[in-house]
């Protein structure tokens, strides 16, 4: 799987004497220049779960990011252990670095909290959203509708997630913003897999979701977007349920 994590290869050397033993320890960087390179690697890694770029029981190997990010594996495994402490990966072994399935009861969970955070954040930027942010969100629909339409699952898959979190920017709700974040790390992968054939599913309350925004309508808002998320749980749940034990394990 190709993963675009649009990086600058910051860290590319011509010095012919600069040796593969030092590129190794971290391109001789500071601990700070170190530590700003794991969190922006992090970030993008978070970026691409997000957004749905790597799928269920996608494989990550670390030296094969690294050598795509144009930098040592140190910086890499550090935010690939951050990522398994998020609980948005699994180390099945030091060589063995997947994407988790959900769980049908973890799913449920996420999607039960989704429905009352994202209600309101809907409701908020429902009574908040100046006439520039809601042709932002119109926009992302239109666009979502022609990536669709276009067959391109992978850029649909990521505006359905950036329609998503605008409403919590437009909403103004920082610290509801970073917990959506934390469940879309484990959501991203599961969203983008049943996306080819439920993503109609998933933006047909889009649209009544506009109407209330547009009207600035809080409770409308709050109830299109929490039906949006129910109605995608049902290809969501077939998804989860046939990924017996011995299908993730081949």
């Amino acid at each position: 799987m190709r993963l675009d994590l649009d990086l600058p290869l910051i860290l590319h050397h011509d010095d012919a004497s600069y040796s593969e033993e030092q590129a190794m320890s971290g391109f001789d960087l500071t601990l700070l220049e170190h530590d700003n390179l794991g969190s922006t690697i992090y970030q993008k890694l978070c970026e691409a779960l997000m957004k749905g770029v790597f799928k269920p029981d996608d494989r990550l190997k670390i030296r094969d990011l690294a050598e795509r990010l144009g930098t040592s594996v140190t910086p890499v495994r550090d935010a690939i252990l951050r990522l398994v402490q998020d609980q948005a990966l699994v180390l099945r072994s030091p060589r063995d670095i997947r994407v988790p399935m959900l769980t049908r009861a973890a799913y449920l969970e996420i999607r039960d909290i989704r429905v009352n955070l994202e209600g309101l954040a809907a409701a908020r930027a429902a009574e908040k959203a100046t006439p520039a942010q809601i042709e932002v969100l119109e926009a992302l629909l239109k666009r979502n509708e022609e990536a669709m339409a276009a067959g391109d699952t992978a850029l649909a898959t990521e505006l359905n997630q950036m329609f998503h979190f605008a409403l919590s920017e437009i909403a103004d709700m920082p610290v509801l913003g970073d917990i959506l974040r934390r469940l879309w790390l484990q959501m991203g992968p599961l969203i983008a897999d049943v996306y080819d054939g439920a993503g109609r599913t998933m933006i047909d309350h889009h649209y009544p979701l506009m109407d209330a925004i547009r009207r600035h309508d809080g409770p409308a808002a709050t109830r299109a977007i929490q039906a949006d998320i129910l109605l995608a749980s049902g290809p969501i749940l077939e998804r989860v349920d046939a990924a017996t034990p011995e299908a993730l394990a081949s």
